[in-house]
Formats: C-alpha cells, structure tokens, sequence
C-alpha cells in the first residue's frame, strides 16, 4: 500500500476511548499536516470534540451507517480511519469496507502489557491482530538487531479515576444530550441509564470496595494454602464477547470450578478475581458461590474485588483465563497459565493447552525465555508507552503514537525492516 504525504492524508476518526484523546490525537495529525475528521455517533462523542466545523454528526438509522461511510470517504478524500475497537458492529462494517477500498486502518486497543502502555496496530486487534500469525521464533529473528533493555512496568495503575470518570461523564451525556441523536443503538445490552448508574455507584462505592478487596486479599494470602486464579473479565468487552466460546461470564466460571474440582488437589483453593473495571452489572460473586457450593467445594473457592493482581500472584500457583491481557502478568513471573478464548499472546511456547482437570492437577511449566521475547517484541512495536484518559498519559502517548501513523510500515513491519522508531523511557507521573 503507498502512504501519501501526511499534507494530502485525511483521516477519519471513528469512535475513541471515552474522554479526550482522540480530540488530541487530531490536533497533533493536524499539527502534522494532515486532514482530521470526527464522526460522532452520540453526544458522549461530541462532548469530547471541541471544533465543531470538523465534527461530523452520525444521526441517521444504523442500518444506512455502509452508504453513509461510503459517501464520507467520497465527499472527504478519506485515505485513513481511526478506530477504539475493531468489533463494535459500525467499526467492524467500517474497517471490512475500508479494506476493499485500500485505506489505511488504524486500531486503538488498551495495553496488551497494560497499564502503563496502549495498543497501535494496523487492521485489526485482538484476534484479528497479525501477532496470531507471528511465531516467537519471527519475533526472535526480529529482535537479533535491535539493543533493548528489559523494561518493567511500575506497579501503580496510573489513571484508574480518571478512566471511571470519563466514562460517568460520557454516559451522562448520553443520557440527558443525545435527543439529536434519536436513533443511535448501543452495542452493549444495558440502557444508558444502567451504564451511567454503574459508572456513579462504581465512583461512590471505590473507598467501600478497597477495604473489601484490602480485606479478602488479606484473607487468601495468610491463608496458609496453595491457590490457583481465575482471572474474570468484563463480560460485555468484545475481547470476551468476539473472541471466546462463552456468552456469559458464569459459563465460564461454571467450566473452571468443573475443572476445579475434578482435577485440583483436595487441599488446593481457587481464588476468582475480579477485572479491575468491574461495575456489578452481573453479581459475579453471587454466582462464583452459587456454582462452587453445586459442586460441593464452597469452602474452597473465594472472590476477590478488582485491584492490583501482583499481591495474589506472590503465591498462586498457575492461572486460568479466557483472553485476559493480566495473564502475561501471570507469564511474567513463569508460572502456568490456561487460555480458554482466542488471546494475542496463546502462544505453544508458554501457554498450557492441557484439558483443565489436568492443569489442575499438574499444570505444565511456561519458557520463560521464550516469554521474555515475546514481550520484548511487543515493547518494540504495538505497545506504546502512555494512557488515554490522564494528561501525562496521553502526552506520553502521543510524541510517539502520531509518528507510527504516518509511517508506511505496520509497527511489527517497522522493526522486522529495521525502521521501527526508538523507544522513550517509561514516565509514570501523573
């Protein structure tokens, strides 16, 4: 594909993160020379979109969104997009088209390596990530010239309020601003009134829900016992949704507990932990004891509220998930992980592929080594320090983000050539 010069691209930005970001983001293509559009499917899109001359309202049905797409490009000169998610049902028809069409596709994800780095890649994310056909010996003949340091992730989330915040903000907005959008349909099942309420009480309850967590976490480590987790997710995430053979979040508590029981050791726990971003849309805890105390191993099995997954990980013993990015926490520190979806990082190498009575039971032992290239090849290319929802996280970002976008090769075809730009110490300030 030839990439023109950033003073004749234009782009077109679909739906961002919640917040500011993409408001930045174009302001620096601009400042590069480029052409930027935001198309707004809501008043949360709005909200965070400061110019309106370059605002683009989407207020027709959602099923006229192909014509309407196909009718911007036109009128525009689009030669980019930029999308937050490549699943959501206006950004996969988005994305199918702009590939017949032969633009540039730019996805936004949150870190692989989260927190403290956000996902660039060209495409697709995910499932759909060109990392599922990349080998970790690709990957290791990529790395042979490059002269890297092992970075580590400092152990504080960094945005945590803010990201809660921005989110309470766009679903108010939502709620009480969206009349010029009367037919806008979300892609999630709750209404925007249960989100924005999820969003508040999430805020309000965060003291109430930390000393729970400080609580239950407490109990498990001094427990005395040897644990394995379960790592939850959310369960209207498109990572869980689009790329696992589950519906529901209780199928796959359901499955682990089954596992659990036929194959741990009698004197083996299973501690459930929570996503950090976890609103209570379901009672996951309700359920995790519901389906323990069926399979008669109640007094075994805990739940523990969101927060920093390290604590637990000093004593666990292997680690279960569907796709959950904290599963290469688990890897970093060599001990076993399953995956039961399709994850970017299931890789034969260091991921257990046993039936899960059998991990259970033995669980068989990551290469570390083969690890380490794996994630160092990730902090050469897609993973790009910064946030989106603090200031310093987005500055961050975006001295090195813009400069991927205009380039012509995908971030993993950059440093296969050698053409990847180097990398800025990680800044943790706020």
């Amino acid at each position: 594909m030839t990439h023109p010069d950033s003073n004749t691209r234009v782009f077109l930005l679909l739906q961002g993160p919640h917040g500011p970001f993409f408001w930045s983001l174009g302001k620096m293509l601009n400042a590069a020379g480029a052409k930027t559009w935001r198309v707004g499917f809501n008043a949360g899109d709005r909200a965070f979109w400061f110019a309106s001359s370059s605002f683009i309202p989407f207020t027709d049905k959602p099923e006229d969104w192909p014509t309407v797409f196909d009718d911007l490009i036109t009128q525009k000169g689009v030669t980019d997009i930029v999308l937050y998610g490549d699943t959501r049902p206006m950004h996969a028809s988005a994305i199918a088209r702009a590939k017949e069409l032969n633009l540039t596709i730019h996805v936004f994800e949150e870190g692989y390596l989260r927190p403290f780095w956000c996902t660039y890649e060209r495409d697709g994310s995910n499932g759909n990530s060109d990392l599922m056909s990349l080998t970790v010996n690709d990957m290791r003949v990529a790395l042979a010239n490059t002269d890297h340091d092992n970075i580590e992730a400092p152990a504080h989330w960094g945005d945590m309020r803010q990201h809660i915040f921005y989110g309470a903000v766009y679903h108010w907005f939502v709620m009480f601003r969206n009349g010029a959008f009367k037919h806008f349909r979300r892609h999630r099942e709750l209404t925007v009134f249960q989100e924005f309420w999820l969003y508040f009480k999430r805020l309000a309850m965060m003291p109430s829900h930390y000393l729970h967590r400080a609580w239950s976490t407490r109990r498990v480590k001094n427990g005395g016992y040897p644990y394995h987790i379960a790592l939850l997710q959310l369960e209207h995430d498109t990572s869980f949704q689009v790329h696992s053979p589950y519906e529901t979040m209780p199928e796959f508590i359901a499955d682990v507990i089954k596992g659990f029981t036929s194959g741990a050791p009698q004197h083996h726990h299973l501690v459930f932990k929570a996503h950090p971003l976890e609103t209570g849309r379901r009672n996951l805890k309700s359920e995790v004891r519901r389906i323990a105390k069926e399979h008669g191993v109640q007094a075994r099995v805990h739940y523990v509220r969101g927060g920093k997954l390290a604590q637990l990980l000093n004593f666990a013993r292997s680690a279960v998930t569907v796709n959950s990015t904290a599963g290469q926490q688990v890897l970093r520190r060599g001990l076993p992980v399953k995956v039961i979806g399709t994850a970017v990082y299931d890789k034969s190498e260091f991921v257990s592929h046993q039936p899960l009575d059998e991990f259970f039971k033995q669980a068989t032992r990551p290469d570390k080594q083969a690890y380490g290239i794996y994630r160092q090849f990730l902090l050469e290319t897609s993973q790009v320090p910064g946030g989106y929802y603090s200031a310093a996280g987005r500055h961050q970002l975006l001295r090195l983000v813009v400069d991927m976008m205009l380039a012509p090769e995908t971030p993993y075809e950059a440093l296969i050539t050698g053409k990847a730009p180097p990398r800025q110490p990680l800044q943790t300030g706020k």
